[in-house]
């Protein structure tokens, strides 16, 4: 455990530093201490060494932003701000700042990211579907289209949504009458 917890910070470091295309099995394992094999032996994979850093500080940021979400007892409102918070803390996160760089292995380009990041969404959604269990068919879709959305917010951001207000009112606009909608047989 505590070899996979230095590997980690490790990489951390790594992508901090010198972004995601920085990272390399022999560059993590040296910053930590480590053997190649000891890194392959509990990751496997370069794409796993980094999804696991990447995804432990989402878990962290997650823990920032739940006690404001837990006040939120409207379904729409809690993914409008879910998405607001996941903006703020990924711009003012060193790590997570890097996700919005377009570089070649950025992970949030891969096509496995969705998958991977589902287990995530559902741990930050999971105290709005308690409150809402007949969400709970549609999680999965709610999911997706809450990291899309907010991927794209992180992504292509201009002065039109600039501030969390801003980009408040929008998400409101669009995406409270799409969430009144989940669960209601379609014409």
């Amino acid at each position: 455990m505590r070899s996979r917890t230095k590997i980690l910070d490790a990489t951390l470091g790594l992508i901090a530093d010198v972004g995601f295309e920085g990272v390399t099995i022999a560059g993590a394992a040296q910053a930590a201490g480590v053997s190649r094999q000891t890194v392959y032996s509990i990751f496997g994979t370069r794409e796993e060494l980094v999804s696991q850093a990447i995804s432990g500080q989402l878990l962290e940021a997650y823990a920032e932003m739940t006690a404001r979400l837990e006040q939120i007892e409207d379904p729409g409102e809690y993914v409008v701000e879910t998405i607001v918070l996941g903006r703020t803390v990924v711009r003012e996160h060193p790590v997570l700042a890097v996700l919005l760089r377009g570089d070649g292995d950025n992970p949030v380009f891969d096509p496995g990211m969705v998958d991977r990041a589902k287990p995530i969404g559902r741990q930050l959604l999971a105290p709005m579907v308690q409150r809402h269990p007949e969400l709970e068919p549609h999680v999965d879709d709610i999911i997706v289209m809450s990291l899309l959305l907010g991927l794209s917010v992180l992504m292509f951001t201009g002065e039109t949504m600039e501030s969390d207000d801003e980009l408040r009112e929008f998400l409101r606009r669009w995406l409270l009458p799409a969430m009144a909608s989940v669960g209601k047989p379609t014409p």
